[in-house]
């Protein structure tokens, strides 16, 4: 089991959100926590998934999105 651990800024989920959500939708992942932080709205999500290449692939996908940073690690 992999996590995916997301960020974007305020302004990044403002401008991307649709296309991070089409990305999400690509892959059978487990959505975990979703934070918007208070003061400057940055966002945080995880995704929990099974296969490695379909986490290193969703990471790819999600740095491919101006102001989203992504990372996985095993569980």
């Amino acid at each position: 089991m992999w996590r995916v651990l997301i960020h974007c800024s305020a302004e990044a989920w403002t401008e991307h959100s649709v296309a991070f959500k089409a990305i999400a939708d690509r892959y059978a992942g487990e959505p975990g926590i979703t934070r918007k932080m208070k003061g400057d709205q940055r966002r945080i999500m995880e995704y929990k998934l099974e296969d490695v290449s379909d986490a290193e692939e969703f990471v790819d996908a999600c740095m491919a999105l101006s102001g989203f940073m992504a990372l996985f690690e095993s569980l």
